[in-house]
């Protein structure tokens, strides 16, 4: 049995304010980003957060015209993401080369 009550609107609440200061720590690293609409994934620097949404700067995308722009993100749209702080995991780099 849980020693604390919180309603779901708290807890919600305290998940996106988390996954804001996450976001904004990672100001100026590379991330990866999926979401659930097109085009549904990005890589690229995170560039600046005005409130619950990322300005992140695309390098890549599986749709070469939406590369090299920024695009804003709002967090909620965000399914599963890691960003590239130093001594961790570097992100790859993806091309059509391969």
């Amino acid at each position: 049995m849980p020693h604390r009550f919180y309603d779901s609107n708290s807890h919600n609440v305290n998940h996106d304010m988390a996954l804001v200061d996450y976001f904004r720590a990672g100001i100026g690293h590379r991330a990866f980003i999926l979401t659930p609409s097109y085009p549904f994934m990005f890589i690229g620097e995170i560039v600046s957060l005005t409130e619950d949404q990322v300005r992140l700067l695309v390098e890549t995308t599986h749709f070469a015209p939406l590369e090299n722009r920024t695009w804003v993100i709002h967090i909620d749209n965000i399914e599963v993401f890691y960003i590239e702080f130093p001594g961790e995991p570097r992100i790859p780099e993806l091309n059509d080369m391969a």
